[in-house]
């Protein structure tokens, strides 16, 4: 049974509530510009539970990286402006300093970043670059930083760990660099890690290896996973949650099962009927039409009406988070009369 409630409301209760780590209540950015206040994203409201691997996917330029930015604070301050709450075990990180957020920020939160060549300084070796992380946080020699260096690269399994210490980022290849900063991010032994397309520009085996590392570590070591991605079937293999944003906004909260197989908001469904499938041999790939409207151009109501199969008078009001079924929200109006394809039908 649909519920007519505003679950965007960060005053409602919503799916997820138990022994949440981090809740996000009505985060909304904006850009400064000459020309006035540029809205990125409006309304994004999720929990995330400790140990829970949420992914978050969506077309570029939906807003998923500029999120997770947010919820570390790593946005530029002069034109950024960011309101909502991100309460992480209690506390809004939001209304913290900037002091504060630096203890915050790889300590508790810890962040992959899209490019370990941009995001890696190449006149430090990788060892130093890990062992600043560390020892950024906690009281600890440079001997006993490179210790626990060579134990995170260990741990991330990188060969000859006491070698590739002392070896500089360009001396690495991709996956390799990309281990690096799993390692930076996970040594301090984080409750929280934001991964941001670990896997972009690397080859498909070693994509496969590295998502089958953070799975494995976050079992392991219970850290709470966000990953932002373009790649579906990484959140299948990663992930137990998915979250789908569209034109900055969230559209759909489910179970990364359920919003495989049975997508509740017709923006997943056209992402999932994107995929190309062995069954599908000399046939048209569907795509769906148009693309992400400009900030500056957003259509009223529900911002995918211009591109869905599915509009129908009632899409040009503002269309709320709805309850489906239980632990699943959507925002559509019409969730519950349509029956829309998944991954494999």
């Amino acid at each position: 049974m649909v519920s007519a409630t505003d679950l965007s409301d960060p005053t409602v209760m919503r799916p997820q509530s138990a022994s949440r780590l981090l809740d996000v209540r009505g985060l909304s950015l904006s850009f400064a510009t000459i020309e006035g206040e540029l809205p990125i994203t409006k309304n994004v409201s999720f929990s995330i539970r400790p140990g829970e691997r949420v992914g978050i996917v969506g077309e570029s330029g939906c807003g998923k990286t500029v999120t997770g930015l947010s919820l570390l604070r790593l946005l530029p301050p002069q034109s950024a402006r960011v309101k909502g709450e991100i309460l992480f075990e209690g506390t809004d990180l939001a209304g913290l300093s900037q002091r504060q957020m630096r203890a915050v920020r790889g300590r508790d939160i810890a962040m992959i970043f899209q490019e370990p060549m941009s995001a890696l300084d190449p006149v430090f070796t990788v060892g130093d670059q890990i062992s600043e992380a560390y020892r950024a946080h906690f009281p600890a020699s440079r001997a006993e930083g490179r210790e626990r260096a060579i134990a995170a690269l260990a741990e991330v399994g990188i060969p000859a760990p006491e070698r590739r210490c002392d070896e500089y980022p360009h001396q690495l290849s991709g996956g390799m660099r990309q281990r690096v900063m799993i390692a930076m991010a996970l040594i301090c032994k984080p409750k929280l890690l934001i991964a941001d397309e670990p896997t972009t520009a690397l080859d498909v085996t070693v994509q496969a290896q590295i998502t089958d590392l953070l799975r494995s570590l976050s079992e392991r070591t219970g850290t709470a996973l966000i990953f932002i991605t373009h790649d579906l079937g990484v959140v299948a293999e990663v992930c137990t949650r998915m979250i789908t944003m569209y034109a900055g906004e969230v559209v759909e909260d489910a179970p990364v099962d359920d919003a495989l197989l049975r997508p509740r908001h017709p923006y997943t469904s056209g992402l999932l009927r994107s995929l190309p499938g062995l069954s599908q041999r000399r046939g048209v790939l569907p795509s769906i039409p148009g693309r992400v409207p400009s900030p500056t151009g957003m259509p009223a109501g529900c911002r995918f009406r211009p591109r869905c199969m599915h509009a129908a008078d009632g899409c040009e009001r503002e269309q709320p988070m709805i309850e489906v079924e239980p632990g699943r929200l959507a925002r559509c109006w019409r969730a519950s009369d349509l029956t829309l394809p998944g991954a494999v039908n």
